[in-house]
């Protein structure tokens, strides 16, 4: 037994178990003696709420020793409750962090390195023109789709106004892309987009406390992206067929300068600054007539505003470049479903002894030399893609007999397990077994199976034993063929032996995983620099007011 120092409605010493007693145990047992409900009591120790968890955490695992102090504190039913929905709330929201992070590096892990996809899509690097760039090892591919994730994920949040939850994760994002070698994140804008992304959630947070921290953000920022964009953005434009997509972004950035200086005093540093901002963000500002003219050419509102943005207000050049988008995306979704294709015919042929996926290109080599292809899959797979092995096994007649008979017995099993499933579905839907079994086989599929035995069922005798019909059945298709059961039907499959292809998940969060991957479906070359300025427009206005007023009060 351990002693508790209890103060508050009730003082005394307390005796408890404490690799028994949880903090719910123990604030009821304080409840009783203090005569008070038990929302009505919070515990604190060591300068911490004791927090209720899941229930089941023990007063040994909190910390809590012999002769511990707690304080207990009597507060209204109404303000218990409603500090315990916030503990709820903030357990809530930790966990859902964790959730991001995890999901993120567990989609890096696997895209980054050519695990066989357990999704129907790839995660790859593409730069500002849309082509695939590999950068630096597979640990610096890992990082930077990591930071990317995240990167997108808080841009969600930003969008939502949940700036202290996208602070957050921006902050994980840092830590992702710090991972990397810094010699290939310097020439891309990423990181420093994401600096002037934590300046504007300090920003909007009106937390003080990160100014210092704030300007030297923004100075690595703009030496970042007058790297990566070139001189007065020349490199931007090239990429980007001479529209302007940074204008926004500059804006925000030296809006947060010009507040950064105010801040720390430097007035005509701040004037400065802020001014500029305000002549991008009167540049940004889309004319009634422009937008209708590019919405009758059947954009929408939002798109419209966007493409004028970018293209200074030009009808004619925000137009094309509404086409052109719209002529990339639908290049991007043909891409998609070719690539959905790809993964789907690397999992029927499983994965390396790695788990890499088979390589489709030298499998195409393969096959335009005269091999077999799902012959040559198995080979590549079993060689890990190398070429000159796996082709040594296809000349050789002995492995190349192996090979073959060890696809062979995984179709086989591939077609048992079909019927297994099949079978184990009828009986779930109230049909024996045995005719089941018998009606599959000689249907060939699950639908056939169903109209056989629902034509069958009538005729069946009272005691449920099967009439001639389904017994004649049952012994003429005995030995028929499975061989009509699509093989690519289990090609998902995991199988036991060792010699088969295995493509089975291993245990993850889909559904924060999906929602990352939706994040980054979303996005574009452009993205990063598609944002609304309402909020930089106000705070403009605010901050020029301030410095107004500072500068008549120096005056008198």
């Amino acid at each position: 037994m351990a002693k508790l120092k209890i103060s508050g409605p009730w003082a005394g010493v307390l005796d408890v178990e404490l690799d028994n007693w949880t903090v719910p145990m123990l604030r009821e047992e304080i409840a009783r003696r203090s005569n008070c409900g038990v929302e009505s009591i919070n515990l604190i120790s060591g300068g911490r709420i004791l927090k209720d968890g899941d229930g089941s955490e023990k007063l040994s695992h909190l910390g809590l020793k012999n002769n511990s102090r707690i304080l207990a504190r009597r507060v209204s039913t109404e303000e218990g409750k409603a500090l315990k929905d916030e503990l709820m709330a903030e357990e809530e929201r930790s966990t859902r962090l964790s959730r991001v992070k995890a999901a993120a590096t567990a989609l890096a892990n696997r895209h980054a390195n050519g695990f066989l996809p357990v999704e129907d899509f790839n995660i790859e690097l593409e730069d500002q023109s849309g082509q695939k760039v590999n950068l630096g090892s597979e640990t610096d591919q890992r990082a930077i789709m990591m930071g990317l994730m995240l990167h997108a994920n808080a841009k969600q949040l930003i969008r939502k106004g949940n700036y202290k939850d996208a602070l957050e994760v921006l902050i994980m994002g840092e830590e992702a892309f710090s991972l990397c070698n810094p010699k290939f994140i310097e020439f891309i804008d990423n990181v420093s987009i994401l600096q002037i992304d934590m300046v504007w959630c300090y920003f909007m947070l009106k937390d003080i406390k990160w100014l210092s921290d704030a300007g030297l953000r923004l100075a690595r920022a703009r030496e970042g992206i007058e790297r990566a964009h070139g001189k007065d953005s020349s490199r931007v434009r090239i990429l980007q067929a001479g529209c302007h997509p940074e204008l926004a972004l500059h804006l925000r950035l030296e809006l947060l300068e010009g507040v950064a200086a105010f801040h720390s005093c430097k007035f005509d540093k701040a004037r400065e600054a802020i001014n500029s901002a305000q002549a991008k963000y009167l540049q940004l500002q889309v004319s009634d007539e422009a937008l209708s003219h590019v919405m009758d050419m059947g954009f929408k509102e939002r798109e419209a505003k966007r493409a004028l943005r970018m293209c200074h207000q030009d009808v004619c050049k925000a137009v094309d470049f509404l086409f052109e988008e719209r002529a990339k995306r639908e290049r991007k979704r043909e891409d998609d479903i070719q690539r959905q294709e790809e993964i789907m015919e690397q999992k029927l042929y499983g994965m390396t002894p790695s788990k890499k996926a088979v390589n489709l290109q030298i499998l195409k080599e393969l096959a335009s030399i005269g091999y077999e292809k799902e012959l040559a899959a198995e080979a590549l797979r079993r060689n890990e893609n190398d070429i000159q092995k796996a082709l040594d096994d296809l000349i050789s007649p002995e492995t190349n007999s192996v090979i073959q008979n060890a696809i062979e017995s995984r179709k086989r099993k591939r077609q048992r397990k079909t019927e297994d499933d099949a079978v184990d579905k009828l009986v779930r839907m109230g049909f024996n077994r045995t005719r089941a079994e018998a009606a599959f086989e000689a249907g060939g599929s699950l639908e056939q199976a169903l109209n056989i035995l629902s034509e069958t069922k009538t005729n069946s005798t009272v005691n449920g034993q099967p009439d001639s019909v389904t017994a004649a059945l049952a012994s003429d298709s005995a030995s028929s063929s499975l061989s009509n059961i699509p093989e690519n039907q289990e090609m998902f499959h995991t199988l036991d032996d060792e010699e088969g292809p295995s493509t089975g998940e291993e245990d993850r969060d889909s559904e924060m995983e999906d929602e990352l991957a939706r994040e980054l479906d979303g996005a574009s070359a452009i993205s990063d620099y598609d944002m609304d300025v309402t909020k930089e427009g106000e705070a403009i206005t605010e901050y020029l007011a301030l410095l107004e007023t500072t500068m008549n009060c120096e005056k008198a």
